[in-house]
């Protein structure tokens, strides 16, 4: 939530300096191409000792701009050559958590001012650099936002900062080459500023999607920056051996490095950096010798840290380096991959669809508490009447259950029978995911159906947080790089997963056309097969499938039986995704006492049909009535 200083300080920003608005960065440029040149050290290590970790550090620069000031004049003091705008997370995307995503232009705006003010307080030479950091959400395919979304974010945050006079542009803590390279266009489209680009590395020495420091220096020194280099996540020594890797493929391109004071530990309720300024300013000579020009500090350091290395820097004499020559050239896109589908084992529900069998799977909800009995005996009643697959529902109303893979291994055990395992992207982080994707094929369960999952809202936990790093689209994804022996940064994991992946299709979308663009995207992830919720219109099913051009993969079409004329009506008007047409609603009024009756006569007709049409039929129990699943089945056999 805003405190009451933040919503006072939201309807302006502060006004703008005028007597260095407009300043071009070319003496900047040449200034980095020679000399050794110091940037400040962490931002938010000084906020959050003042603020506290709940505050929203950048929207500080509109409720607390005399303590965002303080801090660059403390920089400044212990000697920064670079001065960043307190803007690193100030962008639409990152700021919605904190409910000031429409003020991304005041908040921008509004931390220029403040370094800028500090820089000109300075008796000498201070440079403003627009600091700009990842949206803090996935790119599709693992996440939902778009290209075109993320440049529209970093142009908005860039044009912002350019308007009220840095002096160049820092673009750090990346981890993602496409995003990077992505914010590279977009301030590039608004500005000729100077650009330095930094990526962060783990402790193995690579970003965390898994590109070496070659890799990186590669592909960056093709982009129009004028310094290359790492920042965050580790201390000085690994950073600098991710330097000496960048060096040889950089040429004349200057390099920065900004480490953080160490790694963090917590003690009490607080996180320390265990690097000591003394140390930090050891580490100066060796960032020297492996090419970096532009030295400074990530989380952990302080002012103490900044002038420990002002001094070091001061006793070295590091050797002339020529400006190089730039260019521009096209935004990288994801490195395309051979379909792993062809050498992943195929499962028996797999096979099954490749043969052309019609497969008959059943839903089963995980019981609310810790017994899984009522489940067991439901699902031997359908391994009796010849099912031999169940799909096990992942919390889809949003409500506490028992979790889905201790679920799918406990009924598989007591009875016999093969699971789809519905796996949801609402709880769990991308870590989550690919932990419990790995716990579920080390358990034997292979068939997983991708869904994004419903928000908590919807259940018994309205206030409960959704996660969502990454959608169906990128669920699938993930499951893909899993069968390629990859974890989604691209790390090798040994011996690849063997898992078969569904997904999710809605026929009765209120926007077809965005539902069919999905279709498309989720085929194209890597899905398997498709199933749908609950439908009642076949017709309408094929028009759907008509307008997508076909179904490229096998269609399990979704039935729910109906109890009741009521049952029928709150289905088609309160449950996104069903609908049921108005002659079968009339007919379950007319039904009266036999209304279930004739449900299970419609679910039987709608079986059917759809055996002779479609890859396979999903029955869906209504109130754990699994005897009712069974004596549709009955007509079947």
């Amino acid at each position: 939530m805003l405190n009451q200083r933040l919503r006072e300080a939201l309807p302006g920003a502060p006004g703008l300096s005028t007597d260095r608005m407009m300043r071009t960065g070319t003496s900047l440029r040449d200034t980095l191409s020679t000399g050794v040149w110091l940037c400040d050290g962490a931002m938010g290590t000084l906020l959050y000792a003042s603020s506290g970790l709940d505050s929203c550090f950048d929207a500080l620069n509109l409720s607390e701009p005399a303590l965002v000031r303080s801090v660059h004049a403390k920089y400044i003091a212990a000697g920064a050559d670079l001065i960043e705008t307190n803007t690193f997370g100030a962008n639409r995307f990152k700021l919605a958590p904190y409910g000031v995503q429409n003020h991304v232009v005041q908040i921008n705006r509004s931390g220029a001012v403040l370094a800028r003010e500090a820089a000109d307080r300075s008796r000498r030479e201070v440079w403003v650099l627009g600091a700009m950091g990842p949206l803090g959400r996935n790119l599709a395919p693992l996440g939902s936002v778009s290209p075109d979304d993320a440049r529209s974010a970093f142009r908005e945050q860039a044009t912002a900062l350019v308007e009220t006079g840095v002096d160049a542009f820092v673009l750090e803590t990346f981890s993602n080459l496409v995003e990077i390279s992505l914010a590279i266009e977009a301030v590039r489209s608004i500005a000729d500023l100077p650009i330095i680009a930094q990526m962060a590395f783990t402790d193995e020495r690579v970003t965390f999607a898994g590109r070496t420091p070659g890799d990186v220096a590669q592909i960056l020194r093709t982009l129009p920056v004028e310094v290359v280099g790492a920042n965050c996540s580790v201390g000085p020594t690994i950073l600098c051996d991710v330097l000496e890797q960048m060096q040889p493929v950089v040429g004349a391109l200057p390099l920065s490095a900004q480490p953080n004071a160490g790694f963090p530990r917590q003690v009490g309720e607080r996180i320390v950096y265990v690097a000591s300024p003394a140390y930090m300013a050891q580490s100066v000579a060796r960032m020297i010798q492996v090419g970096a020009r532009v030295i400074g500090g990530c989380c952990g350091t302080t002012p103490e840290h900044i002038a420990a290395m002002r001094q070091a820097i001061d006793t070295a004499s590091p050797a002339h380096r020529q400006p190089a020559t730039h260019f521009r050239a096209p935004v990288i896109g994801p490195t395309p991959t051979a379909n792993p589908w062809l050498q992943v084992p195929r499962t028996p529900l797999q096979r099954k669809l490749d043969r052309g069998e019609f497969v008959i799977t059943v839903e089963l909800d995980p019981p609310r508490g810790h017994s899984v009995e009522h489940l067991v005996q439901g699902a031997k009643i359908l391994r009796d009447r010849g099912v031999d697959l169940v799909d096990i529902n992942d919390g889809s109303l949003g409500r506490v259950s028992m979790g889905v893979l201790p679920t799918a291994v406990l009924i598989r055990e007591r009875t016999g029978l093969d699971v789809n395992m519905h796996f949801t992207c609402r709880d769990r982080n991308l870590l989550g995911i690919q932990a419990d994707l790995l716990g579920a094929h080390a358990l034997d369960i292979r068939n997983i159906l991708a869904l994004k999952g419903d928000p908590p809202r919807s259940g018994d936990y309205a206030r409960a947080t959704a996660v969502f790093d990454v959608g169906a689209v990128g669920l699938i994804e993930v499951v893909r790089r899993l069968n390629e022996g990859l974890d989604a940064a691209g790390n090798r994991l040994g011996e690849p997963t063997a898992f078969s992946v569904g997904a999710a299709l809605n026929p009765v979308a209120d926007d077809p056309e965005r539902e069919i663009r999905l279709l498309r995207r989720k085929v194209s992830a890597g899905a398997q097969w498709l199933q749908t919720q609950p439908v009642y219109d076949l017709e309408a099913l094929d028009r759907f499938l008509s307008r997508a051009g076909g179904c490229p993969v096998p269609l399990i079409v979704g039935v729910l039986p109906l109890h009741s004329a009521r049952h029928a009506d709150f289905l088609h008007n309160e449950v996104p995704g069903i609908r049921i047409p108005e002659a079968i609603r009339a007919r379950m009024r007319q039904a009266s006492e036999r209304a279930l009756a004739v449900g299970i006569e419609t679910a039987q007709q709608l079986v059917q049909e759809i055996r002779r049409r479609y890859a396979g039929v999903y029955l869906m129990p209504s109130f754990g009535r699994f005897d009712v699943v069974a004596e549709v089945l009955d007509a079947f056999w």
